[in-house]
């Protein structure tokens, strides 16, 4: 299946048929929440032949998360169903669950076992919605997915795909889609990030449409952790193991059950029993699943000044070459920050303006060229900035 060649008048980056004569053939993601069933109807209006589908993730959906706060769940497939009947497209349902199993929810404890901090929302659309779902559709005949996430494809000069912040900055989510390359972007479409809607707007729209999802909250949270109790979770499947609390000075104050259930910058939950001398609140600065302690110390030494990211993709796009200026972004709703990127020796090396704080290895790191997502990479370790100021000063 090659490629699509231009950019639809309904919303730019839409594909147009690489058939002569037929409409494109569009596979739309349903979730059940809002978002997903306003982008199928929106990919309908753009003149697509549209087919829902609902990814089953759990082999007992009971599992996860119910309601508003989940995404995989019998309720929500049947919420997905009634929105396509609405639109008037039809629905199915594919059962990824050992898929999703191996790539997300192992990936998951496996990174917590290594004393890393994993996004699984990251990783679900890497791996599950432009991987797995996608490789199927286009196995199956169908052109693109079209998913409700909020971001934008534009053509580039070049006619490579270029993925964009969403016009709604408080709804952005490109930097989940970080992970996307040239080949899955030529395929994806998403119908909300391509206009000027915001949230609210497109719950309006949802209403116009006859949607009963229209009011439906936003999922939040991890959808396989059907209480919401991520450090139980952890614990269940990683089992209890009593471990030492340190100072900097490797001083033991304290005992924890697991160094999994901690993450960096995490202040409370600590429970240790000796106060620090100046009296300030200390906060989780190392995790060491090796000999299974938890390093804490003060605020400022949070402060990172650079980080060296792995297995780097490139969105839409090849490697920079050799050091240039961007913007990056460390967590799914966080504030971009002027830094300096190139890639060495196959890993991404990121130095920032003025130093940042909580970064953890696991999470993603995006680079972004103004609007453009240029790239994601996995942050692998960090240099605090007393020990670059340190160095430089040597």
């Amino acid at each position: 299946m090659s490629d699509f060649p231009g950019a639809s008048d309904a919303f730019p980056g839409a594909p147009t048929g690489p058939r002569t004569g037929s409409r494109p053939r569009v596979l739309a993601a349903m979730s059940g929440g809002v978002d997903s069933a306003v982008a199928a109807a929106r990919a309908v209006e753009a003149g697509h032949e549209v087919t829902g589908v609902h990814l089953a993730l759990s082999a007992n959906p009971q599992s996860f998360r119910t309601g508003a706060r989940g995404c995989c769940t019998i309720e929500d497939s049947r919420d997905a169903r009634r929105a396509a009947d609405v639109i008037g497209i039809p629905f199915y349902v594919w059962d990824l669950a050992e898929r999703f199993r191996a790539d997300v929810v192992d990936d998951f404890i496996d990174e917590y076992r290594a004393g890393r901090t994993p996004n699984p929302c990251l990783r679900c659309n890497e791996k599950i919605k432009f991987a797995a779902l996608l490789d199927r559709a286009l196995a199956l005949g169908f052109d693109a997915v079209c998913t409700g996430h909020y971001a934008s494809v534009r053509v580039a000069a070049d006619g490579r795909r270029e993925l964009h912040r969403a016009s709604d900055a408080a709804k952005d989510q490109s930097y989940v889609l970080g992970v996307l390359d040239d080949r899955q972007l030529a395929h994806a479409l998403f119908p909300l990030g391509d206009t000027e809607a915001t949230k609210d707007e497109v719950r309006a729209e949802a209403e116009r449409r006859g949607l009963a999802v229209a009011r439906k909250p936003d999922s939040h949270d991890i959808c396989f952790i059907a209480d919401g109790d991520t450090q139980g979770f952890l614990a269940r499947h990683l089992g209890a193991a009593e471990g030492d609390i340190l100072d900097q000075d490797g001083t033991r104050i304290g005992t924890h059950q697991g160094a999994h259930g901690f993450t960096i910058g995490q202040r409370r939950g600590l429970r240790i029993g000796h106060p620090a001398p100046d009296g300030k609140p200390r906060y989780v600065l190392d995790i060491s699943p090796v000999d299974n302690t938890v390093t804490v110390g003060p605020a400022e030494a949070l402060d990172i000044a650079e980080l060296t990211a792995i297995r780097p993709r490139w969105c839409g796009g090849t490697a920079p070459d050799g050091a240039g200026r961007y913007t990056a972004q460390l967590r799914a709703h966080g504030a971009e920050t002027p830094v300096t990127a190139e890639v060495v020796d196959g890993e991404l090396r990121v130095t920032f303006d003025a130093p940042v704080r909580g970064v953890a290895p696991g999470q993603a790191v995006v680079l972004y060229d103004g609007t453009r997502v240029v790239g994601s990479a996995t942050i692998a370790r960090t240099t605090s900035a007393t020990r670059a100021a340190g160095r430089a000063g040597a």
